[in-house]
């Protein structure tokens, strides 16, 4: 992993103190690289930079998290309406289009 548990939950907004959500907050940083990297078409190993990746590849990462932790399903029921950057565009990451 690139994005640090402490840095994604700073970027969340929950406490350290609150630990009932670090598993799923550490699965969430791995779908989020993973999407980046697919999205990049390229590993993020190969993006490291003097031992780390740049700002913007990890802030992508962490905006990801941010949307995936608020928004845990891949509508809005409130206003019936998809939620960007969730479950279709996920799959879409690993969709082989091809011709007959």
């Amino acid at each position: 992993m690139f994005t640090t548990l402490e840095n994604a939950k700073k970027h969340l907004n929950v406490d350290d103190s609150f630990t009932g959500d670090d598993a799923y907050i550490t699965d969430l940083i791995t779908v989020a690289e993973d999407a980046v990297s697919k999205h990049l078409d390229i590993a993020l190993d190969d993006l490291v930079v003097d031992g780390a990746l740049p700002s913007a590849i990890i802030h992508s990462i962490l905006l990801v998290v941010g949307n995936l932790y608020a928004n845990r399903e891949p509508t809005a029921y409130s206003t019936v309406v998809k939620v960007p950057y969730t479950l279709d565009y996920l799959l879409g990451l690993y969709k082989h289009y091809y011709l007959p």
